[in-house]
């Protein structure tokens, strides 16, 4: 069973159908037993950091999901769902992270171009990956395959070997890790089509053949 984590923020609703194509025995919840309980997670989010973090804590979530990642249960994270496992955040202020991974969420700065023009803050649509390591979440996924994104704030790694992708807005940013069994994406799988489903479909796959 996949716990879909809801905790206030976020299209639960597309991933959950995403999930559900692809096959996934998913639940959507917010109960931390069901989440200690479950073989794997799914932490979706779109908005602010501190607010992510937030929600989690009231409903007690930060310590089941830190839990299952160091169970090595399979935890997938999209768009907040990356930036959370990191140290921090400097999304209004300096906000802690999980702290899972090394780094650091940083803004995109306004004044870097691209083709000559000032990039867009948030950085919204499809733009390509640059797959750095092969994780087996990218199984049938080359470089150059475009995904979507909506995102004004991406991290900086200090962990180089977790950086699985990268994708250029302004500067080559890292848009996607992976680190035993934690996979997370900056972009958003489940509005990224038939590449999107793969990805999805991959991580069905590995929870499915317990190969953590």
């Amino acid at each position: 069973m996949i716990a879909l984590i809801d905790y206030g923020m976020g299209n639960i609703r597309s991933v959950y159908n995403a999930l559900q194509r692809v096959g996934a025995n998913v639940t959507v919840t917010n109960d931390p037993a069901i989440i200690k309980d479950a073989d794997s997670i799914v932490l979706p989010g779109v908005g602010a950091f501190r607010k992510c973090m937030d929600n989690l804590n009231k409903l007690g979530l930060i310590e089941p999901v830190i839990d299952s990642i160091k169970q090595r249960k399979p935890y997938l994270g999209i768009c907040l769902g990356l930036q959370i496992l990191f140290t921090e955040s400097e999304e209004f202020g300096i906000q802690k992270g999980l702290d899972i991974i090394k780094g650091r969420v940083v803004k995109f700065d306004s004044s870097l171009k691209e083709e000559g023009e000032f990039i867009k803050i948030p950085h919204m649509g499809w733009n390509q990956i640059k797959i750095k390591q092969a994780a087996p979440i990218f199984k049938g996924i080359n470089s150059g395959d475009y995904f979507y994104f909506v995102h004004s704030y991406y991290p900086e790694v200090y962990d180089k070997e977790a950086i699985a992708t990268t994708t250029y807005h302004g500067i080559e940013f890292v848009s996607s890790i992976w680190k035993e069994n934690v996979f997370a994406t900056q972009f958003h799988p489940e509005k990224s089509q038939q590449k999107g489903l793969i990805i999805l479909k991959n991580f069905i796959e590995l929870v499915n053949q317990n190969l953590f």
